[in-house]
């Protein structure tokens, strides 16, 4: 069952529990959501950033190469889906938000593949730029059981496939400049950051500096070696092992101590760590921490779990909600992620619904 925990800039720490206001405060914040779910209307999302295709290879792995200390894997099954920014597209739009998505892919089967998959959900491919002689960003991952004793597969290998040369700067520049027209009349922005080339410093800035004059929530998922880009963000996020990092190189004591350096640095307005099983933790400016733990029962997997947290986050804040309730749909949407059958599945409505639901009935029941 979660535990909500909040902590002050004061230092001591309000823990609440099952016997506390905070079960009944969370339930009721579970039951808005689900509401918000329900009513989601078509309020438009500006999405900018670097969109891949994801390959994924399944099979049985039962021996090594004779060559080699390396896994021989027999593939059984193949799929691909769009990732990156395009995972949070397809999320947004089946929540039932409009998404103007501005990005590019190269002139290959890779690049039409996503673009057609847009289509086939509905989503609009006209802010993606296909830029000519330019191979499409593929990440390839192969997973792998051995036959007849695992049940599931582990990932065994990823490969990425993808440009050598370095993206045009017009191109970034054209992008940009048709994300701000499309900014004003959005309800949040969101950039999804892989230091790919569809965004610079400099555009980035232009961007969240465009949404907080139209008092629009900026939603940023950068790279830890791109976090000048999202210097006046909203939210920004970060996995458990980045900010750990970050905490190393700053040589900073505790979490709490790297996340209030970075906030002030950057001037967010709060930050996100994504922990999977370790839970979600929500540091803000004013010194509030919220840290909701794992209610997933059988975590399995891991890939898409910032997609899940930005595609979230876009719909609750996009309509109004503030961060405390932002960040327990943000937490629902990663425990999906970690239950999904497969890595390649996004956030939709009914999932997240029924999880919700799940979510609001465990506290009621704990607080009896």
């Amino acid at each position: 069952m979660s535990t909500v925990a909040k902590y002050h800039s004061c230092g001591n720490p309000r823990r609440y529990d099952n016997m506390d206001e905070a079960p009944r405060e969370r339930v009721k914040i579970l039951k808005d959501l689900r509401v918000l779910l329900d009513k989601m209307d078509s309020s438009k999302v500006t999405l900018i950033g670097d969109i891949m295709l994801d390959r994924y290879h399944h099979g049985y792995s039962n021996r090594l190469i004779s060559t080699a200390p390396v896994p021989v894997l027999k593939i059984l099954r193949s799929e691909e889906s769009p990732g990156a920014a395009a995972h949070i597209a397809r999320g947004l739009g089946s929540l039932g938000l409009d998404v103007s998505i501005f990005s590019c892919v190269g002139d290959d089967r890779e690049g039409e593949f996503i673009k057609n998959q847009f289509l086939l959900d509905g989503l609009p491919i006209d802010g993606i730029e296909t830029v000519k002689n330019r191979q499409t960003l593929t990440k390839i991952r192969f997973f792998g059981s051995r036959q007849s004793l695992l049940e599931k597969s582990q990932i065994l290998l990823q490969a990425d496939r993808e440009s050598l040369e370095e993206l045009d700067i017009e191109v970034s520049n054209r992008l940009v400049e048709k994300t701000l027209k499309s900014i004003p009349d959005s309800c949040a922005l969101v950039i999804s950051d892989y230091d790919k080339g569809v965004l610079t410093d400099e555009g980035s800035q232009k961007l969240i500096q465009c949404a907080r004059e139209n008092s629009i929530p900026s939603i940023v998922d950068p790279k830890l070696t791109g976090l000048e880009r999202s210097r006046g963000a909203t939210v920004v996020l970060f996995e458990i092992r980045g900010l750990d990092l970050l905490r190393r190189r700053l040589m900073l004591d505790s979490a709490e101590d790297t996340a209030s350096s970075l906030i002030k640095t950057y001037n967010w307005e709060s930050l996100i760590v994504l922990g999977g099983v370790d839970g979600v933790t929500l540091y803000e400016a004013d010194g509030n921490i919220e840290f909701i733990a794992c209610s997933a029962p059988s975590p399995s997997q891991q890939i898409g779990l910032h997609d899940a947290a930005a595609t979230a986050l876009a719909a609750a804040l996009g309509n109004q909600f503030p961060m405390s309730s932002a960040v327990v749909l943000a937490a629902a949407a990663c425990e999906c992620v970690l239950t999904a059958q497969a890595s390649h599945e996004f956030v939709n409505r009914r999932t997240l619904g029924l999880w919700l639901d799940e979510l609001s009935w465990q506290m009621q029941i704990s607080d009896r």
